[in-house]
This record gives structure tokens, C-alpha cells and sequence, in this order.
């Protein structure tokens, strides 16, 4: 601890000797930017009073290797990453100041990502998308107001790629550890004739995982069409593909991890002979498809419209082996084999989940002086449907194949406009006003897979989310922020599974300061975040493997955050962050040993209170960069109770990166090479996990509250090797 004060105050040493020397504001070049894309009503600029960074096209490229998009976040400030097949490729998830990825808002161009029922992210079926990513911003805390379910954690906004003047193709492939590989094409036309033209990418992915049976197969494609004429801009974009991994959500014990780290229990049974079996076809099956229209037109130098359009596809299934599963619970009949009734039976199932989401979006900006209003809003309309069949068993009966024995529908309407400004009140002081309105209509009903439970949800939610803030610039480059922020979230289709939850509220408070020269750049943020409601995750899992959160009452995140960018040479640059906090519970009740129990302030559930990250890059030439990353994790609780069994211990790994890319030969215009050590000093540990209790009799006539976990261990050092030809 002792060390890391002390870096907090070499941090702050260093950013004010910096800031003494300091360049003008980049608000300008940044707003002409934004122009060039699609979308920018719900991005920040340098004067909105919101915690932000961002994440630039050549730094994404540099680490995009094929793993998922939250693992690339992982060194960016108060992210924390995790794998479920211990190296990144397949199913990851993060989270950004404690919140779990169902409250972090993710846009893409400003149409909304995140699964409406569960209002969760797959980024498993945003397969390489990274490689047609132009730039990703992240707002942390409530931020702007933006299209989607509320942001609690951040609010994640990417951009794809610009439409490319010039023609260009490019070929990527790669290699790694746990037989990984992965092949990417990418091409464009520049621009035709009529302002015209078009790009697109294919690409897979495939790796065995560090995880036993911990497969990826993931394929996924990337087609866009511009025109441009004058300040009309009109771009059709399709993206898409299809992914199979092997289930690896069982996790292990400390018993498991001492014996074997990669074991994974998914799909292991015993036969009818008693025998141990593995279930070979264990593993989660998904194509989603996505179809965007975007009409951007500007009027005359002060008015600006955008106009989208959204549609998306998804179907696909998980299917596992349930061990000795019974009939009854699987709404099949008992039956007598050999002359023994059976109860019983080992059932291969599939959890399907089929679902259309579709909508328009849509903003208007006017733009004069010291002035820059946008209003906007969205209209998304989603219809799925969740089922689930066995599609063979071992002995028992079915009434037919596939047999049906649970099903459920969901239909969710998600109306909003917003109303936002930045303006000048005074030389150097702007202030920032944003008024939300938001619907929510949520109709879910039917049966569930637990026997004998149904699903009868019909919810109407109207949220009124306020936001005001004041930037004042205290000499060029050099800006400090105050800001105010209420967000409102309605319960996910898990939440009415596994209870009666109420709406949550969030009122965010920013303080920050933003400085930058020519060498340095530096963030300073206190922040702090009370929740009325807040659902939180107990560390338990359902039935299908979904996390479990209930309301909490009151509770906070009170935190300071840094983050800077130096360069001391031209060939170093040392980019460090930190973010230090208290997550807690206030007045917790739960459930111990038969009686409600108030624990009192406990920390809430996957909160560390020290999350700290590094980049040390050395460019001796043009050609070659060596990337030094690092990140501290400190220790975190996986239930709100504090219990010993529930305690996920800290960590620090790094990675090193290598790039060399050489100039022009023959008909290549370029040739990149990659490489990258992942988990260089090879530690063995954890970041992720579950934790559940039960209640077993205690021979008083009362009971004891018993309590297990799991947890999913990462892959010690590997590596990941690439090469692109640019032509």
C-alpha cells in the first residue's frame, strides 16, 4: 500500500510540474472529427463535464490479436476483464467501476447493443469486431444522456469504421498458445464514381482454450456502403456471424484448482453402469446478424440531422447433459426398465433463445458560436422467445423429439428523447444541461425451466434522467469539471426469474480535471455514485447459469480516479492509471442461519477497491515498438456479505507487445508484425467466480446457512503471433 501511495504522488508531482506548460484546447479539430462519422450526439468533447477516455483506432490495432473486446479494454481506467476460457477468445465479460457488463451501456453509431431482455452484452457474438472499430469512448459513471438502457457503470460507444478515400485490402492471420489461430480479410474500394463506395471484412477465429474443452469456432463478417455528396452522407452497414465455444461456466474450487487448473466439470456424467462420461456436445450455439441504415445531412453551416435505422437477428441454443436428471422436473412420466421403476434419466437439453430487435434513432444539432444543442431520441422494439427441449435421453420415453418442456415470450418497447446543450456563461466557463425522458414497456410470460415456475411480467416504467454540469478552463489545455447526473434502470427478465424487483436509481456526482500539453496528458476524477435500489449481484448463479442480483437498498461507490499519458523521449511513453475506491451496502439484510440479519456497511460483491493499470512503450525507430502492460487487481468479495469462501484474492500480471512493420515492396504497402506474451511472469490466479449458500438442518429444529463457490482460472504466460499485409 505503502507503494502505491507513493506512485499516487509521484503521479500528482508530475502532472503539476506538466501542467505548467500547456497547449490550447483540441475542442475544435475534435468536433471536425466527429463530423466525419456517423454518429456523435452521444459523445463527450473536452468541455462536457464527464469522466471519459478514449481508445483510438492504432492503439486497438496494436493488442487486437484475435481476443475479445472486453480483454482489450482491460488496461483502460477501472476496467476489469475476465475470460471464461482462460485466454480470451470466446465468452468474456468486464466490468467498469464495480458494475457488471448488464449496467454499462454499449452503442454502436449510437444504435444500442446490449440484449434488451437481459440487457446483457455478448461480445462472444461480435466476433474480430475490433478489426472494424475506427474508435471506442468510453464514458464512465452515467455520462451523456444516450440511447439503450440506463448506463450505472459507463456507457460504452464505438465507432466503425470511415468509409477510406483510397483503395486498400489487407490479410491478416495468426497463431497462439491452445492451438489458437485466426485468418481476417479486409477490403474497400475507395471512392467511385458518384461518391460511392464500399468495404468489408471476413474473418475467423478458433482456439481449444486454456480451459479443457473450452473450444471456439467463431466466424464473423463486416460489409458497409458509403455516398457522399456534399453534406449529404448516406451508409448501410451489415455485420454479423456465427460462434460455437464449449460451456466452461462450471468452474472449480480451491480443491479443483490445486489438482487440475484447467479441468473443466462441463458436460461430465456417469452412465448407467456407473460409468464417468463426457458429454461431447456440451457447448453454446449462436448467429446473430445486424442490419444498420444511417442518414446524416447537414443543412447549412449551423443544423445538422441524423436518422437511423435498426434491425437485428439472433437465433441459437446452449446444449448440455443433465446427470441423473429428473423426469419430473423435466415434465416427463416415470417408466419401469428391467423391472425397476425409473425416476430418472441422463437428458441432453437445449436452451434456445430466438429474437428480432429493430428501432430508429435519431438526433437534430445546432451549432453556432459558443452554443451546441442536440436533441434527440430512440424507439426500440424487441420480441424474443426462450424455450427449451431434450433432444435425446439415455432411457426415458419422450413424447416426441425434440420434446418441448418449457417456453416463454418477451415483448419490450423502450421509448426516449432527450434534450441537451452545452453554452457559454461567462469567458472560459461553460455550462451543460441534458434532460432525459424514457419508456419502458416489458411484457414477459410463460414457463420457466425450474419445474412448477412461471414467468407473468407486465411493467410500464417512466424515468425522468436529469443531468447538469459546469467546465471551466483554467488556461489553455487545462479544464476543470463539475457535474450532476440522475439515471433510472428497470429490473432484466433475470431479475423477475429470481424474485419481485423494483427499478433502480443513480444519482452520479463528477469533480474532475483534464489537462494536456504537447508531452502530457492528465485526468483527475473524484466521483460518487448513491444508489437507491441498486440491484447487485449476490455471487449466486441460476438455474441456466445467469448471475442472480437482488435489490439492495442503499448503497454507494465513492472513488478518485487517474489516468496520464507522458512521453519524457520521443521514443518512451509511460501511461499509467489508478482507481481507487469504497463500494458499499448500507444497512445490508440477508437470509443467515434462518433469520434475517442485518450485516451492516458491506462491501458490494465484485468491487475492488484498487484497480490499477500501466503502458510503458519504448519506439526505438519508425519500425519497431515494444508495449510493456501491467494491471493490479485488488482483492474483491464475490457475495455482499463479506464471507471468507466468497473473497477473490488480488493480482498483477503483465503483457508485452511487439510490433515491427516495415515500408513499401513490390505491390505490399506495408507488412506488420505482431507478437504478444500474455501473462509474462506466469501467475497462477483468478479473477472471476461465483458463490452460493444453502441451508441444511442443524439438529435443533432450526438451520445453518453452508455456503460453496467456484471460481475460473486464467492461463498462465502464452502468446499470440500475427501478420498483416497491407496492399
Amino acid at each position: 500500500m505503502k507503494t502505491l501511495f507513493a506512485s499516487l504522488a509521484l503521479f500528482g508531482l508530475v502532472g503539476f510540474v506538466q501542467a505548467q506548460n500547456t497547449e490550447p484546447d483540441s475542442v475544435k479539430q475534435k468536433e471536425v472529427k466527429l463530423k466525419e462519422v456517423v454518429v456523435s450526439s452521444s459523445r463527450a468533447s473536452s468541455i462536457t463535464p464527464v469522466t471519459f477516455v478514449n481508445f483510438e483506432k492504432a492503439d486497438i490495432a496494436k493488442v487486437n490479436l484475435g481476443q475479445d473486446l472486453p480483454v482489450l479494454l482491460n488496461y483502460l481506467p477501472a476496467v476489469v476483464s475476465t475470460t471464461f476460457d482462460g485466454t480470451g477468445v470466446g465468452y468474456t465479460d468486464y466490468r467498469i467501476r464495480g458494475a457488471d457488463n448488464s449496467r454499462i451501456n454499449v452503442t454502436i453509431n449510437g444504435i444500442p447493443y446490449n440484449d434488451a431482455d437481459s440487457q446483457t452484452t455478448f461480445f462472444v457474438n461480435l466476433q474480430d469486431f475490433a478489426s472494424s472499430i475506427e474508435n471506442i469512448q468510453i464514458q464512465r459513471g452515467v455520462g451523456t444522456s444516450t440511447n439503450g438502457a440506463g448506463a450505472f457503470g459507463a456507457s460504452i460507444n464505438i465507432l466503425t469504421d470511415r468509409a477510406s478515400d483510397e483503395a486498400f485490402a489487407s490479410v491478416s492471420t495468426g497463431i497462439g498458445s491452445f492451438g489458437t489461430n485466426r485468418q481476417s480479410i479486409k477490403f474497400g474500394t475507395g471512392a467511385l464514381g458518384d461518391g460511392f463506395s464500399f468495404s468489408g471484412r471476413l474473418s475467423r477465429i478458433a482456439s481449444d482454450g486454456y480451459v479443457d474443452r473450452a473450444t471456439s469456432e467463431l466466424k464473423s463478417y463486416f460489409l458497409q456502403g458509403d455516398y457522399v455528396k456534399g453534406e449529404t452522407r448516406l451508409q448501410a452497414i451489415t455485420f454479423g456471424g456465427t460462434e460455437r465455444t464449449g460451456l466452461s461456466f462450471f468452474g472449480l474450487d480451491q480443491a479443483g484448482l490445486d489438482m487440475d487448473r484447467r479441468m473443466n466439470f462441463d458436460g461430465f456424467y456417469f452412465d448407467r453402469d456407473g460409468n464417468q462420461q463426457i458429454y461431447q456436445n456440451q457447448t453454446d450455439n449462436y448467429a446473430q446478424n445486424h442490419f444498420h441504415l444511417h442518414w446524416n445531412q447537414g443543412w447549412n453551416s449551423n443544423w445538422r440531422s441524423q436518422f437511423s435505422l435498426h434491425y437485428t437477428q439472433s437465433a441459437g441454443f446452449f446444449e448440455q447433459m443433465n446427470d441423473d436428471a429428473s423426469l419430473s422436473a423435466y415434465r416427463l412420466d416415470d417408466f419401469t426398465f428391467n423391472g425397476e421403476a425409473q425416476t430418472t434419466a441422463d437428458l441432453a437439453t437445449q436452451a434456445h433463445l430466438n429474437s428480432d430487435f429493430y428501432g430508429g434513432v435519431f438526433s437534430l444539432t445546432y451549432q453556432k458560436d459558443q452554443l451546441e444543442w442536440i436533441t434527440g431520441g430512440s424507439f426500440n422494439y424487441y420480441d424474443g422467445i426462450q424455450f427449451g427441449e431434450i433432444v435425446s435421453a439415455d432411457l426415458a420415453l419422450l413424447p416426441g423429439r425434440p420434446f418441448r418442456f418449457y417456453e416463454n415470450t418477451t415483448v419490450k418497447t423502450d421509448l426516449s428523447v432527450y434534450s441537451k446543450a452545452n453554452f457559454e456563461l461567462a469567458p472560459n466557463l461553460n455550462g451543460f444541461a441534458d434532460l432525459q425522458f424514457r419508456r419502458v414497456d416489458y411484457e414477459a410470460s410463460g414457463t420457466l425451466l425450474e419445474l412448477g415456475a412461471q414467468l407473468d411480467v407486465d411493467e410500464t416504467y417512466n424515468f425522468f434522467n436529469p443531468k447538469a454540469g459546469l467546465s471551466y478552463q483554467l488556461q489553455p489545455g487545462s479544464r476543470l469539471y463539475l457535474s450532476w447526473a440522475r439515471s433510472h434502470r428497470e429490473p432484466a427478465r433475470v431479475d423477475f426469474e429470481n424474485g419481485s424487483p423494483e427499478a433502480e436509481r443513480l444519482d452520479d456526482f463528477e469533480l474532475g480535471w483534464r489537462t494536456q500539453n504537447r508531452t502530457f496528458q492528465l485526468g483527475a476524477n473524484v466521483y460518487y455514485m448513491l444508489f437507491n435500489n441498486q440491484l447487485v449481484l449476490t455471487g449466486a448463479l441460476d438455474e441456466v447459469g445467469f448471475p442472480i442480483r437482488q435489490n439492495s437498498g442503499k448503497s454507494y461507490r465513492l472513488g478518485i480516479e487517474l489516468d496520464a499519458q507522458w512521453q519524457p523521449h520521443p521514443k518512451w511513453t509511460i501511461a499509467p492509471n489508478v482507481a481507487l475506491s469504497e463500494n458499499k451496502n448500507q444497512d445490508f439484510i440477508t437470509p443467515l442461519d434462518g433469520t434475517l440479519q442485518n450485516l451492516g456497511d458491506t462491501d458490494i460483491s465484485f468491487s475492488p477497491s484498487v484497480v490499477a493499470g500501466n503502458r510503458i512503450e519504448f519506439r526505438p525507430d519508425d519500425s519497431w515498438s515494444f508495449t510493456l502492460f501491467s494491471k493490479y487487481v485488488g482483492e474483491q468479495f464475490m457475495s455482499n456479505t463479506e464471507a471468507a469462501n466468497s473473497r477473490l484474492e488480488s493480482y498483477f500480471v503483465q503483457d508485452l507487445n511487439l510490433q515491427y512493420q516495415t515500408g513499401s515492396f513490390g505491390f505490399v504497402k506495408k507488412l506488420v508484425l505482431q507478437g504478444q506474451i500474455n501473462n509474462l511472469l506466469d501467475l497462477e490466479y483468478e479473477n472471476n467466480g461465483y458463490y452460493f449458500t444453502f441451508d441444511v438442518p442443524d439438529g435443533s429444529g432450526g438451520v445453518s446457512t453452508l455456503d460453496g463457490n467456484g471460481f475460473y482460472p486464467q492461463a498462465g504466460i502464452n502468446f499470440l503471433l500475427g501478420a498483416t499485409l497491407h496492399f
